[in-house]
């Protein structure tokens, strides 16, 4: 009785201290858009619009090869963060990062970014599509600061109607800032 008691007890110290096997073996989430690389002449207008200076934290919320945050990094000087759900994207951007001098400025990780902490941010850029924006605008009116700006390529926020709107290269751009007082959802 001792010896079963024992190995019971020892074989409940295993399973408590092994994660949980289904977190282990879970495969992540799709990502939610295909990667395709924002053209350089629109990185730049959409941090120009953002009004990006060295005080801003850049999220980057599907940041693919990090050419934005990258970017922010070198010409403004800003810090910045870039969020993918792909860990080959976050690898390559964190070597891009290496490769232009900016790794000390800015940061990449492998997160679902609808779930990821995105409150630092002075600025968020995107470029997902229609549905995505819809579905994170909620998620950017609750968790951004007043004041916090956004910039998205190609896609709108569904009915939060722009502040500002261009077109570079025959492609739109969009821009919001956080309000004070949050507009009807």
């Amino acid at each position: 009785m001792t010896l079963r008691a024992f190995s019971l007890a020892v074989l409940l110290a295993l399973v408590a201290s092994t994660p949980n096997l289904a977190q282990q073996t879970a495969a992540p989430r799709q990502p939610d858009v295909i990667f395709v690389p924002t053209p350089p002449d629109v990185v730049d207008a959409m941090l120009k619009l953002a009004k990006v200076t060295p005080t801003d934290v850049v999220y980057d919320l599907g940041s693919g090869d990090g050419r934005i945050v990258i970017a922010a990094a070198k010409t403004y000087g800003a810090r910045g963060v870039g969020i993918d759900i792909d860990p080959e994207r976050v690898r390559e951007a964190t070597a891009n990062a290496r490769a232009n001098g900016v790794a000390d400025k800015v940061t990449f990780r492998t997160e679902d970014f609808f779930t990821a902490d995105i409150s630092p941010a002075t600025v968020v850029t995107l470029y997902l599509s229609g549905p995505v924006n819809s579905r994170l605008k909620g998620k950017l009116m609750n968790e951004l600061k007043p004041g916090t700006r956004i910039v998205s390529h190609a896609f709108d926020l569904g009915d939060w109607k722009p502040q500002q709107r261009m077109t570079v290269s025959g492609r739109p751009i969009y821009s919001w800032t956080i309000p004070t007082v949050p507009p009807h959802r």
